[in-house]
C-alpha cells in the first residue's frame, strides 16, 4: 500500500489556506518548508513559559532557557550522529555556517593553497570562498557538472591536488535535485590530506544524516528548510578542527576571560556563538529534528520519488514533442531528490510562477542563487518545483494543469 500524506498534511496549519480562491499547493520547499504544529507549539511554549537569556543569570527562567538551548544542541547532535554535542555550533543558517568555516578555517590558509568547489553550488558556497581568495590569495578550482546536472566526480582526480586544503560541495543540488556521490569526493580529498565540507541544506529535510558514516569534516544546514524556524542553522565540525579554529565573531559568551589587553576564548562550540543566540529558534529547530525522526522517511522517499516521476512525465506530455520544455537535471529518479527545475522556451520563469500563483500553486522562478549553473545551462533562470513530506497527487495535478494554462498564455 502506498504512502498516504493526509495525516501529515493535517499537522501543517498553513496548508488549510486558500490562495486567490484556490487551495494552496505549496511546491517551494527548496526555499522554505512549512512548520508542523509540533514545532509551532514548541516555539510558543518556550516563548510563553521560559523566555530569558542563556548562560547569564541564575534565576529560574534563565536556567530553564539555558537547559532548553543546550538540550536543542544535543537533539541536533543526535540528528546528525555527531560524536559529541560540542561539535554542533548554532549559526544563523547554512550561509552563516559556511561563512564561519571560510573565516575561521580559512584563517589558517595561505596564498597558493587550493579550495575546490563546483559549478552546482548555491551562492552561499561560492561567495565566501571568493572573499577568502581576494583576502588571502588562495586558489579556487571548480568541478564541472555533467549534462544531466550531477557533480562530475571524474574531474576530481585532476582538480584535487596536493595543494588542496578543502573540498566544499553541495550534498544535493538546489536546482537539479542530484545527490552528490560523497564517497568519491571524500576519497579524492583524503588522498591529498584535504578536508571536506558539505552544504546539506537540501538534504536534511528528507531525514536524519550520519556525519560519521559520510566521513566528512564539516556539515552545514538550515532550520527553515527542515520544517523549522528561520534564522537558525547548524555547523557540525569535527572536534579537533573546531578546537584549532579561531572565532569568527567577537562578543559576549564566546570568552573565558577578557582584559583590556587580551581575550581568552571559550572552547567550542561557544567560541563560535558570540552574543545572544537564537534561543527559541534553536528550540524550534530541535523540535523539527525530533518531528522528522518520527516520520517514516523511507516511505516518504518512495512517495516523493513517484510524484517526481509524475511531474517529469507530465512535463514531457505538455511538451508534445515540440522541444520547448527543457528539464534541468536528471531525467531519471536514481540518486536524486524531489527538486524539479525546467525551462520553457519563450516563457520567463517569473511569468510562469505568477500565473501558477493564480492556481494556488507556489513555485520558485529565477536563478535560485545558482547563477554559475544557469550560465552552464545557458538559461537566465528556471521554474522550480520542490516537494516535501506533505505534498500529494493533488499538488502535482494542480501544477500540471496550471502549467498547461501558462503555456497557452505565454508560448
Amino acid at each position: 500500500m502506498g504512502f498516504d500524506p493526509t495525516p501529515i498534511r493535517r499537522q501543517f496549519p498553513i496548508l488549510d489556506r486558500d490562495i486567490q480562491g484556490s487551495a494552496l499547493h505549496y511546491l517551494d520547499n527548496g526555499a522554505t518548508a512549512q512548520m508542523p504544529a509540533a514545532v509551532l507549539d514548541a516555539i510558543q511554549q518556550h516563548e510563553t513559559r521560559h523566555r530569558a537569556n542563556v548562560l547569564r543569570s541564575v534565576h529560574t527562567l534563565a536556567e530553564e532557557a539555558t537547559e532548553a538551548f543546550e538540550q536543542a544542541r544535543h537533539t541536533l547532535a543526535r540528528f546528525v550522529n555527531a560524536a559529541d554535542a560540542d561539535e554542533v555550533v548554532f549559526t544563523s543558517g547554512t550561509t552563516g555556517a559556511i561563512n564561519l568555516v571560510a573565516h575561521s578555517f580559512g584563517n589558517g590558509l595561505s596564498a597558493g593553497d587550493e579550495i575546490v568547489i563546483s559549478v552546482l553550488e548555491h551562492h552561499s558556497n561560492i561567495v565566501p570562498w571568493q572573499l577568502l581568495r581576494d583576502l588571502t590569495g588562495v586558489v579556487l578550482k571548480v568541478v564541472p557538472a555533467t549534462p544531466d546536472g550531477r557533480l562530475d566526480v571524474d574531474a576530481l582526480a585532476d582538480l584535487v591536488t596536493e595543494k588542496c586544503k578543502l573540498v566544499a560541495v553541495t550534498h544535493v543540488s538546489n536546482v537539479t535535485g542530484a545527490e552528490t556521490a560523497v564517497g568519491r569526493v571524500v576519497e579524492a580529498a583524503r588522498a591529498v590530506g584535504a578536508k571536506v565540507l558539505l552544504d546539506g541544506a537540501q538534504r536534511v529535510p528528507h531525514g536524519a544524516i550520519d556525519v560519521q558514516a559520510l566521513d566528512v569534516d564539516f556539515y552545514a544546514f538550515s532550520g527553515h528548510k527542515m520544517f523549522g524556524p528561520n534564522g537558525i542553522g547548524v555547523l557540525w565540525g569535527r572536534a579537533e578542527l573546531l578546537a584549532d579554529m579561531p572565532p569568527f565573531h567577537g562578543g559576549g559568551e564566546m570568552i573565558h576571560r577578557v582584559t583590556i589587553e587580551e581575550t581568552v576564548f571559550a572552547p567550542p562550540p561557544h567560541r563560535f556563538e558570540a552574543g545572544t543566540p537564537p534561543i527559541a529558534q534553536a528550540v524550534g529547530m530541535a523540535a523539527a529534528a525530533e518531528w522528522l525522526q518520527g516520520v517514516d522517511t523511507a516511505a516518504v522517499a518512495g512517495h516523493l520519488s513517484r510524484l517526481t516521476g509524475r511531474i517529469i512525465d507530465g512535463l514531457d506530455n505538455l511538451d508534445k514533442g515540440r522541444g520547448i520544455i527543457r528539464l534541468i537535471g536528471p531525467k531519471g529518479l536514481q540518486s536524486r531528490l524531489p527538486v524539479i527545475s525546467f525551462d520553457i522556451e519563450g516563457a520567463h520563469p517569473h511569468d510562469i510562477c505568477q500565473i501558477l500563483d493564480g492556481h494556488g500553486v507556489a513555485l520558485r522562478g529565477g536563478h535560485h542563487c545558482a547563477q554559475p549553473l544557469m550560465d552552464f545551462y545557458d538559461v537566465i533562470g528556471t521554474t522550480r518545483a520542490s516537494l516535501a513530506v506533505y505534498n500529494d497527487d493533488a499538488d502535482v495535478e494542480a501544477l500540471l494543469s496550471g502549467l498547461d494554462d501558462a503555456m497557452g498564455k505565454l508560448v
